[in-house]
């Protein structure tokens, strides 16, 4: 069974067809029902209790305090004519996309002071609001911001501002990323509405809704500029959750203008598919397209239109079901690949954290909709195996992307870096609120969705709680209301995962009683008093679970990810991908002495034996997630076969001195890529880039002294493309493909001149089509070590 395939309202056909249907599938028979609405505690009346969350929580908080309010104002007051107050940031603060982070910050701000009740967290947002305001002011416009923009032809960054009266006047340039050579502004803008909002529900802030007011009107002239088709041109670069903004600033005022705004910023390329039950998101960006969802289940709560629920509910279950790694994350180099491919899609680049902190947001919105275990069943298994991964607890990094490939390491950014990438930003959102689902109410029903230890208060029945855990590596969690000022008759529903298959047991006060069971819930109905603890444990045991579509098992313990430790992330790993051979290979698996969750393996690895560890705590070592699984007669059939692919793969990895991944945004920037006539495409779960005639495309790749190849991938069945290829100008190939390996992508070499490289660091490599022809599409590029050279 896929590992996020979970009960019948998400399972079989007809249940993911038919979105519509969700609500009747997820009541129970008998007495024992869910509510037909739900909502969380607020974050300000929980109290985490020592835990691994507790830890990330505490390390985030010092990596909060550690920025400069005023370096990331740095823009905000420059292109407003303010002197600013301190040096700009580097990284992507100091390129177009620069403001995003002050976004992410506010929000963090305000999340962590709820969290903790952090009173420095409130002081720096309220200042950030006022000088923000003063911007705003200076400016005269409403606008007020921090983005940049590259003029053509032209490498300096200017104030970004300018590209909107552009819109207006209909001089539209946009690309998935770029829009009038502003990097995707929108996006920018959203994260900046997003944090003012919070600032104002966190406490009140009157000048954070001013603020915001004056973006909105700003905003509602330039789209009142565009018609139709101008406004789906400007959607096609990035804005994330723009439209959640404004339902949220209509939810706040009741203005109508904003709800028509939020209605008008849909993307139809890709949500109208959705909101007809097709998947069509392989080769989308996708980070780009999960806030748009998000944004709908907002609009959907707001509005009651059946479309907006339809295309939420129908992406999340093919994303969940389809589309996701064993630790809740998706996409390979942040782009949607076919569905059920996940064992063909296994990189140094998989689980954007952007992607899966999105994705839980909208988990939550679902849940409130229509409260299901299964939402919080992949919540719980992201939230602990992939979120929690992101931060090192140690260094304070948060990393970008979650390798699924074995032998890979996590890159946690250094504490204090200056990449500020978005990952970096919604990490410091994620990690500043890790007890905001764990208890719910709704129809004076308590549920806790999430066994995190906690403290909490819940209002409704003026009852302190106490959650004491030591899951997921102890199989017990026990709730008990401290205090109870409003006594009486009401149920508690605690969510039972579907791997737990109906095996929990359920006591109060220590005395097994019988449950009822809606929804993925075990669920008490008593007259509850002061002192009453209920307790649930679950049967903690050893599961493979296949990958979605096929081809590896992951191995888990609980909603815990198991990964085979590969050794310290500074050593350089080349051995052969693990597997495991035998009929029963969680027979082999034996657990280690004061280790918690911890097992040794004998004899069913190959090429060794292995230990397997929780994943998302191997911070600073290398993880193996995904194995290829033999019995013995099987691998005696492949192992050679295998080995020899292992060699391949261990001789290009080896070689590689660089290498290019085309249609996708950070590699392009970090090799400087330029083009005319040239599009990103994707084929087969794989980005790549072709030129049309008449266009071009040009990248940098990194060398070194030595014989050198330069690689490019293909895919075989492409015929009658012709093209030159160049390096540094001089030609090293005229290529014409002949469609010569159908059904593959192969990889064909170019050896480059001796005295083309000599004494170079880096190379130009440009492709240029032939008159009438396209060339490629290329799906990778490399510049290799020749073999005797790499010897």
């Amino acid at each position: 069974m896929s590992a996020l395939t979970r009960r019948a309202l998400m399972t079989g056909a007809a249940a993911v067809a038919t979105a519509t249907a969700l609500p009747q599938a997820l009541r129970a028979a008998g007495r024992a029902r869910l509510p037909a609405h739900a909502a969380p505690l607020p974050l300000s009346d929980i109290r985490l209790a020592p835990s691994d969350f507790a830890t990330a929580v505490e390390a985030d908080r010092a990596y909060l305090l550690g920025l400069s309010a005023d370096r990331l104002l740095h823009n905000f007051r420059k292109y407003a004519g303010l002197e600013p107050k301190a040096e700009i940031y580097g990284g992507w603060e100091s390129d177009s996309l620069a403001g995003h982070t002050l976004g992410h910050y506010l929000t963090a701000l305000v999340l962590m002071h709820q969290q903790t009740g952090d009173t420095e967290c409130r002081r720096r947002a309220d200042y950030i609001v006022a000088e923000l305001a003063e911007a705003q002011a200076k400016r005269g416009t409403g606008y007020v911001g921090a983005l940049g923009r590259k003029r053509k032809g032209e490498t300096a960054i200017v104030d970004g501002e300018e590209i909107f009266p552009e819109l207006m006047r209909g001089e539209i340039r946009s690309g998935g990323f770029d829009l009038n050579g502003s990097w995707s502004p929108l996006y920018t803008v959203h994260k900046l509405f997003a944090g003012l909002l919070d600032v104002h529900a966190g406490w009140g802030n009157a000048q954070a809704l001013t603020v915001v007011l004056g973006l909105a009107t700003y905003f509602e002239r330039v789209f009142a500029a565009l018609d139709d088709e101008q406004m789906q041109k400007v959607l096609a670069c990035e804005y994330g959750g723009l439209n959640e903004s404004f339902a949220e600033l209509y939810a706040r005022t009741k203005d109508p203008r904003w709800l028509a705004i939020a209605r008008r910023i849909y993307d139809r390329r890709v949500l109208d598919p959705l909101a007809n039950q097709e998947d069509k998101l392989a080769g989308f960006h996708a980070n780009t397209q999960v806030p748009k969802l998000v944004g709908l289940a907002r609009l959907y709560e707001l509005t009651g239109e059946q479309r907006y629920r339809t295309a939420s509910h129908f992406f999340w279950a093919r994303v969940t079901q389809h589309h996701s790694y064993v630790i809740g994350g998706n996409a390979d180099r942040e782009y949607f690949f076919g569905p059920d491919r996940i064992a063909r899609n296994l990189s140094e680049a998989t689980c954007e954290h952007c992607n899966t902190y999105n994705m839980l947001k909208l988990s939550r919105h679902l849940f409130a909709q229509t409260p299901d275990g299964g939402y919080f069943d992949y919540y719980e298994r992201a939230h602990l195996n992939h979120t929690l991964s992101q931060l090192n607890p140690r260094t304070r990094g948060f990393t970008y992307f979650t390798p699924m490939l074995s032998g890979a390491a996590r890159d946690h950014a250094p504490a204090g870096q200056e990449g500020f990438v978005c990952c970096g930003g919604s990490g410091m959102e994620a990690h500043a609120k890790h007890g905001d689902s764990i208890f719910w109410e709704g129809e004076g029903m308590l549920l806790v969705n999430l066994y995190i230890p906690a403290q909490a208060q819940w209002r409704a029945r003026a009852a302190t709680l106490a959650l004491a855990t030591g899951y997921p590596y102890e199989s017990e969690a026990r709730l008990t209301f401290t205090t109870l000022g409003k006594r009486g008759r009401f149920p508690v529903a605690l969510r039972v995962p579907a791997w737990a298959a109906g095996r929990e047991q359920v006591t109060v006060n220590g005395e097994p009683v019988t449950t009822g069971h809606a929804g993925g819930y075990a669920i008490v109905e008593r007259r509850w008093k002061a002192g009453d603890t209920l307790a649930i444990t679950l049967p903690l045991e050893l599961r493979t679970e296949v990958a979605q579509g096929g081809g590896r098992v992951a191995i888990l313990r609980g909603p815990l990810v198991l990964a085979a430790d590969m050794g310290p992330a500074e050593t350089p790993w080349q051995g052969a991908e693990p597997a495991l051979v035998g009929d029963d290979v969680l027979a082999a698996f034996t657990p280690v002495a004061g280790a918690a969750a911890t097992f040794a393996t004998k004899g069913v690895g190959r090429p060794g034996d292995l230990t397997f560890v929780p994943f998302y705590r191997q911070y600073e070592r290398r993880s193996a997630v995904y194995f290829r699984e033999f019995t013995e007669g099987e691998w005696r059939k492949e192992e050679a076969a295998f080995r020899a692919e292992q060699a391949r793969q261990q001789d290009v990895a080896a070689r590689s001195i660089d290498v290019m991944h085309f249609g996708e945004m950070q590699p392009e920037r970090d090799h400087n890529l330029e083009s005319e006539q040239s599009w990103p495409v994707s084929y087969r779960g794989r980005n790549g880039r072709d030129v049309r005639s008449g266009g071009y495309m040009a990248f940098t790749l990194k060398a070194r002294p030595g014989p050198l190849v330069l690689q490019a991938t293909y895919w075989g069945d492409d015929s009658n493309r012709g093209f030159d290829i160049l390096v540094d100008d001089v030609k090293v190939a005229s290529e014409l493909l002949k469609g010569s390996a159908p059904g593959r992508f192969i990889d064909i070499d170019y050896p480059l001149p001796q005295a083309l490289t000599r004494g170079k660091s880096s190379l130009r490599v440009r492709v240029v089509p032939h008159q009438g022809q396209t060339a490629g599409p290329l799906f990778g590029a490399r510049l290799l070590a020749e073999k005797e050279a790499a010897k």
